[in-house]
């Protein structure tokens, strides 16, 4: 079975069960599900499941992606950016639009493998 680099949208044991396979794997684990107050994906990144922090240059990476995404909400949507965090061990972020859930979760994850190998 080939790993996933996130999960969207699924039940808790699939998320926990995913959890699981992240730190066996020493991989980020990510997810992303629906808010349904706005319908746009809020997006976790836990690193406690594998053996890498995110240092200062990943961060501000990170912070210039979500930019990205926050200007393209506000000009392509009537709902507003719901917010983000930013640290060495999680990153959440809340809004992502659902044309680019599937792309924002890939390049966190895409981000951090480089420095896991």
């Amino acid at each position: 079975m080939a790993f996933h680099k996130y999960l969207g949208d699924s039940k808790m044991f699939e998320y926990d069960k995913h959890y699981r396979e992240c730190q066996q794997e020493n991989r980020p684990f990510i997810k992303a599900k629906t808010n349904p107050l706005h319908n746009n994906y809020f997006i976790q990144m836990d690193m406690m499941t594998c053996n890498y922090e995110l240092s200062k240059n990943d961060q501000e990476k990170l912070e210039k992606l979500i930019q990205s995404e926050i200007e393209y909400v506000k000009s392509n949507s009537n709902h507003d950016f719901q917010g983000f965090s930013i640290d060495k061990e999680l990153v959440w972020v809340d809004g992502v639009s659902s044309e680019h859930a599937d792309s924002f979760c890939i390049s966190l994850y895409d981000l951090t493998h480089k420095n896991l190998n």
